[in-house]
């Protein structure tokens, strides 16, 4: 039960977080990735923290090895930028830019009741599900080749 209470008062801070930073604001989000209209920095100043507070919870979360519930912690060890990789960061910097919504932002804006957070996260279900799909595919492709 502590894990449950702890993820959620882990995701409403987060949510608290984005809220009071401005970056679940999608026109403050479009101002700051506008570099060639009225360019608002602000944001990059949150990015800068945000960066900060990861790169101190990653060091530490390397040297303990389970979280402070006890649980084991598995970070990612892979290094390889790969096609993968790199369409999926251009599909999510490419849909940040069109809409000025990622992902946690989204979940914020849909709990405020915010008809583009509904879109967004709706939109964001149906790729996820598009892409489970063609994997799926892809696996019994290589079966197949392989049997």
């Amino acid at each position: 039960m502590s894990t449950i209470f702890i993820a959620l008062l882990s995701g409403l801070i987060f949510g608290i977080g984005l809220i009071l930073s401005q970056m679940a604001n999608p026109a403050k989000v479009l101002s700051f990735l506008d570099m060639t209209g009225f360019w608002d920095p602000s944001l990059a100043f949150v990015m800068l923290g945000a960066i900060s507070v990861g790169m101190v919870a990653f060091a530490l979360a390397r040297r303990r090895g389970k979280t402070f519930l006890g649980s084991s912690i598995s970070l990612p060890t892979s290094r390889v930028i790969d096609k993968r990789l790199v369409l999926g960061s251009l599909a999510f910097g490419v849909g940040w830019g069109m809409s000025g919504i990622c992902p946690g932002p989204g979940l914020v804006l849909v709990g405020t009741g915010s008809l583009h957070g509904i879109v967004f996260v709706a939109a964001m279900l149906i790729g996820m599900a598009i892409f489970e799909l063609l994997e799926r595919y892809r696996a019994g492709q290589a079966k197949q080749q392989d049997g």
